[in-house]
């Protein structure tokens, strides 16, 4: 159970909320989940140096809210906000919808299983040491104040001839169990030799715990506090 299954998917519904959440009928519900998946790439697509940890979409009858989060935000916002205004004309020219976006600032990206994997995965791409690129990154998400972090790379190591699967670990990773949040990232790096993926474990605690929510909500610059929502899809 622990080493087959997702681990967000795995608990969306149960410990996770669910990254899209908006109700339709039969005859709407695969386009607009197509559409979804259409809005994460195309940002992720443009603005792959903002660090965008997730994108969770709600829907209304008439506009679409999207929630950013990003351990860069000044990249999403721009300068007075101009760069933010952009991406919403941009999305709502592309899907045709009254678009509204919001970021959701992540203060320790180290704390993030998705912002690791793909810091893992640009420095093997820029020809780094695999087994340096681990070890730094198991120290620095360690010092984050998190309970535990896997590392796996599988693919041409170091440029060798055959794939293998490198793995490492630092405290614990209880996979079994619901009631830990364990976050998970998988990035990949594009090698002259091949490509790399990247799979990282980081378990954040128990969910009671107040301390795992580290993201102050931000609309274009301007923290303030998020909602918190009763519906859940």
């Amino acid at each position: 159970m622990g080493q087959k299954t997702h681990p967000l998917g795995f608990r969306i519904g149960i410990t996770e909320d669910w990254r899209s959440r908006w109700y339709a009928s039969k005859k709407e519900f695969g386009d607009l989940l197509v559409e979804d998946q259409k809005i994460r790439l195309f940002i992720n697509t443009e603005y792959k140096s903002a660090a965008i940890d997730k994108i969770e979409i709600e829907r209304t009858r008439d506009q679409v809210v999207v929630f950013l989060h990003s351990a860069r935000p000044g990249i999403i916002i721009g300068r007075k906000g101009q760069e933010i205004d952009r991406l919403k004309a941009r999305l709502e020219d592309q899907f045709g919808r009254r678009m509204e976006v919001k970021i959701i600032e992540i203060n320790n990206p180290f704390r993030r299983a998705q912002l690791v994997a793909e810091d893992i995965s640009q420095q093997l791409s820029k020809r780094g040491s695999f087994r340096r690129a681990i070890k730094r990154t198991l120290d620095q998400v360690m010092e984050a104040g998190v309970n535990g972090v896997k590392v796996q790379l599988s693919g041409r190591l170091g440029g060798a001839e055959m794939s293998r699967c490198e793995k490492a670990s630092r405290g614990s990773i209880p996979l079994s169990t619901l009631q830990r949040r364990v976050d998970y990232g998988f990035a990949i790096a594009k090698t002259a030799q091949g490509v790399i993926g990247v799979k990282v474990w980081v378990d954040l605690g128990d969910y009671a715990d107040e301390e795992n929510s580290d993201g102050a909500y931000a609309e274009t610059g301007q923290a303030s506090k998020r909602p918190k929502r009763s519906h859940k899809r």
